[in-house]
């Protein structure tokens, strides 16, 4: 019970660290400007960069890179003090820090995308959910993501593709990775469903040839 109770704590502080809209804090703290009114309306990496230029930009996703290791770190806790109390655990122990992992992906990624302090409104979940995949997935996955992320948008010039593939990739990787944890998968193909949900504008405007390429200013 302390283990599943200490878990519900994780989650909840995955998604207050996912919620913390850095766009919008370094907009309006540094640039005085609102990313909710410029570009897209969206405050995360991309629209930071049209809008701000790429310091402001690559700052608001450091930051949300931060908040998505920072989630998953928080789930490897939630697993190591369960392991160093001795406390029971619903599955074996590396089935459980598993589902920790990848639990705090799924809060971590819709606290941002659906922020309370936006009125539930957010980022697209690429940034955090890279840092969270990072610690979830170990770093060979992470550098293989990264890969295919950026060939899609040297190629195409749309960040919005490459994103869309990347969260493909990941799902496609996530069986082999949590080989045998279903609950684990299904939380990671959440995660992605969620991703490809916050980009399905910009899926509709890539359809209509009207989605704003890598380079473009607003």
């Amino acid at each position: 019970m302390q283990a599943v109770l200490l878990l519900a704590a994780g989650l909840v502080a995955a998604f207050l660290l996912g919620s913390v809209p850095w766009g919008l804090i370094i907009s309006q703290g540094i640039y005085h400007r609102d990313l909710r009114s410029v570009g897209s309306g969206n405050v995360g990496t991309t629209n930071a960069i049209r809008a701000l230029g790429k310091v402001g930009g690559y700052m608001v996703f450091v930051l949300d890179f931060a908040k998505g290791i920072l989630s998953g770190l928080v789930g490897m806790l939630c697993a190591w003090c369960a392991a160093n109390q001795g406390w029971a655990v619903p599955f074996d122990p590396v089935i459980w820090q598993q589902i920790c992992l990848a639990a705090c992906v799924l809060c971590c990624c819709l606290g941002h995308v659906f922020s309370p302090w936006l009125h539930f409104k957010g980022g697209k979940g690429i940034a955090c959910s890279a840092g969270c995949l990072g610690v979830a997935f170990g770093i060979v996955p992470l550098v293989v993501l990264v890969i295919i992320f950026a060939t899609v948008v040297f190629f195409s010039k749309y960040v919005s593709l490459g994103s869309v593939c990347c969260a493909v990739a990941a799902a496609i990787m996530t069986p082999v990775v949590y080989w045998g944890n279903p609950i684990a998968i299904a939380c990671i193909f959440a995660t992605v469903a969620v991703i490809i949900w916050a980009h399905r504008e910009n899926i509709a405007r890539l359809r209509s040839g009207t989605e704003r390429k890598i380079g473009q200013r607003v």
